[in-house]
């Protein structure tokens, strides 16, 4: 499916020869992306690309671990979602470096122009991420291409102030060590998950549980216990 998304979406851009279009199912991992999004980057990085844009499944409020491994986050949004600001969007764009509204052609032009006034009005009351930058809202339009060097620049002026502030060293070691932990915590719950004695006692854990017999935080004692044992 994301293979033919990809062709469909993207079919110039995958002809380039100079650009390596990457699907990775998601597979149920939370966050956007899937769990070897971070060696994937890597990995591009190594073969010697120096721009690397990873576009998430669809990021929910609670689905932000993709800001754990970018350098800048990128909130791409449509004309008319100014109305969810104060719902699902905010997580999101508490860690957002940039908010773009596409769409801005045609009969949704003037609708994309009040979007990013909305935006841009709403991240001045949120705590800022950067010291050296603050959050901005720009409009573009894909069909017509317009407003696409706009954003790169945005991108590019970002680098530079958080670069030169010493922030996105700071930053890339916090993310490091937020990989270390995420890593630690799949293997464990794999672990755990795949113990005889887990597998053993988890239906009737589950249950007890469903049922209200047995409280999760009983439940979970329980399985860990075996576990442990």
């Amino acid at each position: 499916g994301s293979i033919l998304g990809d062709k469909t979406r993207m079919g110039e851009l995958a002809a380039d020869p100079e650009v390596f279009v990457r699907p990775s199912p998601g597979s149920g991992h939370l966050g956007g992306v899937a769990r070897r999004t971070r060696e994937a980057l890597l990995l591009c990085e190594a073969a010697g690309f120096d721009v690397v844009i990873v576009e998430t499944i669809g990021v929910g409020q609670s689905e932000t671990e993709i800001a754990e491994m970018v350098d800048a986050f990128v909130l791409l949004v449509g004309p008319g979602a100014g109305d969810e600001l104060q719902g699902i969007k905010r997580g999101i764009m508490e860690l957002a470096d940039l908010i773009v509204v596409n769409k801005a052609d045609g009969d949704l032009a003037a609708a994309a122009s009040r979007t990013r006034a909305d935006y841009a009005n709403a991240v001045h009351l949120l705590r800022p991420k950067w010291s050296a930058w603050s959050t901005r809202a720009v409009t573009c339009s894909a069909v017509e291409r317009r407003g696409i060097a706009e954003v790169w620049d945005e991108l590019t002026s970002f680098a530079e102030a958080v670069t030169g502030s010493g922030e996105l060293s700071t930053h890339r070691a916090a993310q490091a060590v937020a990989w270390l932990w995420s890593e630690l915590r799949d293997d464990l719950v794999g672990d755990f998950r795949s113990a005889p004695a887990v597998q053993a006692l988890l239906p009737d854990v589950e249950r007890a549980v469903a049922s209200g017999d047995l409280s999760a935080r009983a439940g979970a004692r329980r399985l860990l216990d075996a576990f442990r044992s």
